[in-house]
């Protein structure tokens, strides 16, 4: 019996390899991402860059700086048709609304248009919205405007929000408890700490050769970035954002979002296409090639067989899809998503 377990185990490896492979790119990306292919670690970073670095450009800084309210209304809504708000969850702003740049006293009153990854970590005020990053959809969110004041240019970190907490404890401002900080740092909500690690990897990846230049002359950078192209991230950082993606996966949220701008301004964000991408550039799977079609994080994660009671553990992969049964050839897999994918073993 131990054996005929053991055999199962390993269909079911195959079978998740299998399930993450691309017939091209995922989510209809095509050959967008082919001159990565075979690339890998910091190879891989510089690849990206040349990909996504390129995309439409839309006019002035100023003239593109007032299309991200409308570009909002299909970036950022709610199934209810608000603004979807990362900062607070209190919140419920119509797009386009009353409330859109709307002065404010508190939480609640108005959503404005957060950089956050600081534009002032890429340049001064005085030079005006520097292009294309003060404009770059990927890391533009609307937020609400008395939060975001909060947040201001400190950098992302986890803290017990001694100096600020937003309604319901949502956000959080305060001290670093993260290891190896213990600056001023901001806390996004679990919900959507995932979703601001990769769109930090997005910036250090697509900006790489500008991050030598904010690191020496912007020293509000300097926390989150290390002064080179790679790995771009200063060491606690890094650790904690990898910490992030892991504990909150790629969303329906995300993807969707990533589509609609990738249409906007035909450019991608390439961690969210590829769930756990990160792995092959900074982490445990730098050291494997890239393969923008068959795309795989190899590996099992918490496999183990229990003897005694003749049954196999929960098998995982390192994209979050569980093995729940094992019957008759046919696998259940229960994603993170609460999505069910069957798949018949022969």
């Amino acid at each position: 019996m131990k054996l005929d377990k053991l055999f199962m185990m390993t269909m079911a490896l195959f079978v998740f390899a299998s399930t993450n492979c691309f017939a091209q790119g995922p989510n209809d990306s095509g050959e967008y991402y082919k001159a990565a292919d075979g690339k890998k670690g910091a190879e891989l970073k510089t690849a990206l860059c040349g990909i996504i670095y390129n995309r439409t450009e839309r006019g002035s800084g100023d003239y593109v700086y007032g299309l991200l309210w409308t570009d909002f209304k299909t970036t950022d809504v709610r199934e209810d048709g608000m603004i979807w708000d990362m900062y607070s969850n209190t919140t419920n702003y119509e797009p386009g609304g009353s409330a859109q740049g709307a002065n404010y006293k508190k939480e609640g009153d108005s959503y404005n248009r957060e950089h956050s990854f600081p534009a002032s970590w890429f340049g001064s005020k005085s030079k005006n919205k520097l292009m294309p990053m003060h404009c770059d959809l990927n890391h533009l969110y609307p937020t609400d405007g008395w939060v975001n004041n909060k947040r201001a240019n400190f950098p992302f970190g986890e803290t017990n929000g001694e100096s600020y907490k937003s309604e319901n404890d949502f956000s959080k401002l305060g001290a670093c408890t993260y290891p190896g900080y213990t600056g001023t740092v901001f806390e996004p909500n679990d919900l959507y700490k995932g979703d601001f690690a990769r769109t930090y990897f997005y910036m250090v990846t697509c900006y790489e050769e500008k991050l030598p230049d904010w690191y020496a002359n912007y020293a509000e950078s300097q926390p989150t970035l290390d002064g080179n192209t790679y790995p771009g991230f200063s060491s606690w950082q890094l650790e904690m954002l990898m910490k992030w993606a892991k504990n909150d996966p790629v969303s329906e949220k995300e993807i969707d979002r990533n589509n609609v701008v990738y249409g906007i301004q035909n450019n991608r964000n390439p961690f969210i296409d590829y769930p756990e991408l990160e792995r092959f550039i900074w982490g445990d799977l730098k050291d494997v090639a890239f393969s923008y079609d068959h795309y795989s994080t190899t590996g099992i994660e918490n496999l183990q067989d229990d003897v005694q009671n003749d049954e196999p553990e929960a098998i995982y992969s390192p994209d979050g899809r569980r093995l729940e049964k094992m019957q008759r050839g046919l696998n259940i897999i229960r994603t993170k998503s609460r999505r069910t994918i069957k798949v018949v073993i022969k």
